[in-house]
């Protein structure tokens, strides 16, 4: 295999953001080399938007033959959630013959070094980010979410947190020396004097099962975290969101090459109908780590029979918002209303449960009762998405038929404040898109408890009336303990009321957002600077990113020789 591209060439051109992303995440401040805006793309070897979606349309009806071993089948039926058949058919593998071949590579990827490996990493995340156009609409194809939000969080959102990992693989796998001379003293007689070489090897094989709703955002971490590592990694994407997916294996494979290394190093496989390959895949005994997003019944699944892999899971939780008071009241309706609202409540941060004093809050502008304030959400919420062609760009599509009939289901379970109602897109007709259900419950009713309890994904929210601020610090704690949550987010002006829920946010390690009421929410986090999860709950058993997330998947084992 002849390199078209030197480790050395490497270095030089990515090394310098390798280290902005290293100072990044010691800072905790704001950093991004990846721009946000449509309007950065077309230069530079780039695809503007034009070119950008020429190109996703050049994909549907094609086959993605990314040249892996023990492909025995071609596989497809992706329906956009706009309702547009993609046609694509990409690789079913003969994981008998393609495990084998993607072990044959690891040595030579394992003695490159973990710089080698973070640079080659940054080319292939430069050049998914050359095409992040493209990259966008197949994510907008394939989760429903609106362009807007797909080019963002699909595109330099999810390289950002590809990043993210590199870096602190690298921090982690360069915490130990290379080498080191080792002499103890033995007074009177020479010293006891040892070389000794420290080396980072892999785990093995790892398996990466993705998501239906963020396929890029939630993959990237787990994928390059692994690659930076050593290990080879295996891409089964979720049925109905393979295709981003299936283009960064195909990027990934191509740098891999031309860096003189093992393209296999990097695959990817689909599934069958009922065939559910991620089980068979996630007991082999070649797999040694697993990433996974997706429901807590699978994800238990993995964790407690994947014994052989280290496993790491994002799966449900029940995200819940306190509001005992606010000196912003027409800030925090607009906030809350956003975050409800934002690509259908389709987000594993998006807040489900409101926690309101029944007697009410106080705020700027007077007195507000329990019925009130979720009065006040409902119309905020409605004035937000009065628009459609507004409301089209923030609600995306309903991503599959079950959030729909949990949606439906919803305005049964109790008195409903705000009800959904259907809008339609005029662009894609066939697209499934549906405002926010808002219902009241009661705290002290058992037979409310089953609705607030559970998480219900989708636009769905219950504004829960609950008899004073301590009780809802009290249903706060138990909701992260038992059910986990990825996120919180508390209104108030009292500083023991915020002293109570940062205490319960802390003992039950579940990250809190405080009193916001501008451009930022609840259900969103930044790269290099928010940690997404805690690892802490029930709802997740890893964050993104942090050293933890990155340093089980290597081992350094040492050499010692006399000196």
């Amino acid at each position: 295999m002849t390199a078209e591209l030197t480790v050395h060439e490497l270095i030089a051109k990515h090394r310098p953001t390798l280290d902005q992303a290293l100072e990044a995440i010691r800072t905790r401040a704001y950093w991004s080399p990846h721009p946000e805006h449509p309007k950065a793309y077309g230069e530079h070897g780039s695809l503007d938007a034009a070119a950008g979606k020429a190109a996703f349309d050049a994909l549907l009806g094609t086959r993605v033959d990314l040249g892996q071993p023990g492909t025995d089948d071609w596989l497809g039926g992706e329906v956009s959630p706009y309702g547009i058949e993609l046609g694509v058919t990409y690789p079913h593998a003969d994981v008998d013959t393609l495990l084998p071949a993607m072990k044959s590579g690891q040595r030579a990827w394992r003695d490159a070094g973990a710089e080698a490996r973070a640079v080659v990493c940054l080319e292939i995340l430069k050049r998914i980010s050359d095409r992040t156009h493209e990259f966008a609409h197949a994510v907008m194809h394939t989760s429903g979410q609106a362009f807007m939000m797909a080019f963002q969080a699909g595109g330099p959102h999810a390289q950002d947190r590809g990043l993210e990992a590199v870096a602190y693989a690298y921090v982690e796998q360069v915490r130990t020396p290379d080498t080191a001379e080792w002499s103890k003293p033995q007074g009177k007689r020479d010293p006891l004097a040892l070389t000794k070489t420290f080396k980072p090897v892999p785990r093995g094989i790892a398996l990466v099962v993705g998501c239906n709703t963020f396929p890029t955002w939630n993959g990237y971490p787990g994928l390059f975290a692994s690659l930076a590592t050593g290990n080879a990694v295996l891409v089964k994407p979720h049925p109905r969101a393979v295709l981003p997916l299936a283009l960064t294996v195909q990027v990934a494979r191509q740098v891999l090459a031309e860096a003189g290394f093992d393209p296999n190093l990097v695959a990817l496989t689909t599934e069958r109908p009922g065939e559910g390959i991620a089980k068979t895949l996630a007991t082999r005994p070649e797999i040694k780590i697993i990433d996974y997003t997706g429901s807590t019944a699978f994800g238990d699944w993995l964790e407690a029979n994947a014994r052989q892999a280290q496993v790491y899971t994002e799966k449900a939780g029940v995200n819940t918002v306190l509001v005992e008071s606010t000196d912003d009241y027409k800030g925090m309706l607009s906030n809350l209303a956003f975050s409800l609202s934002l690509y259908s409540g389709q987000m594993c941060t998006t807040p489900q449960n409101l926690l309101i004093p029944r007697d009410g809050i106080r705020t700027d502008e007077g007195p507000r009762t329990y019925d009130e304030v979720v009065a006040g959400i409902a119309r905020a919420v409605d004035g937000l998405l009065g628009d459609d062609a507004r409301a089209n760009a923030l609600l995306g599509a309903i991503v599959n038929p079950d959030v729909k009939a949990r949606l439906e289901a919803a305005a049964g379970l109790g008195e409903v404040a705000l009800p959904s109602r259907e809008i339609t897109n005029p662009e894609f007709p066939a697209a499934v898109v549906r405002t926010p259900v808002i219902v009241k419950l009661d705290g002290a009713k058992p037979d409310d408890e089953a609705a607030y309890m559970s998480e219900c994904f989708g636009p769905v929210s219950f504004a829960v009336a609950v008899d004073s601020a301590s009780d809802a610090v009290e249903l706060l704690r138990r909701t992260v303990r038992e059910k986990g949550a990825m996120t919180v987010g508390a209104y108030t002006v009292d500083p023991d009321v915020e002293s109570a829920v940062e205490e319960v946010c802390l003992e039950e390690a579940a990250q809190l957002s405080l009193n916001l009421v501008g451009g930022v929410y609840v259900n969103q986090t930044a790269a290099f600077s928010d940690f997404h999860g805690s690892g802490g709950n029930p709802a997740a058993n890893a964050a993104l990113c942090d050293g933890a997330f990155v340093a089980n998947r290597f081992r350094v084992i040492e050499v010692r020789r006399e000196a």
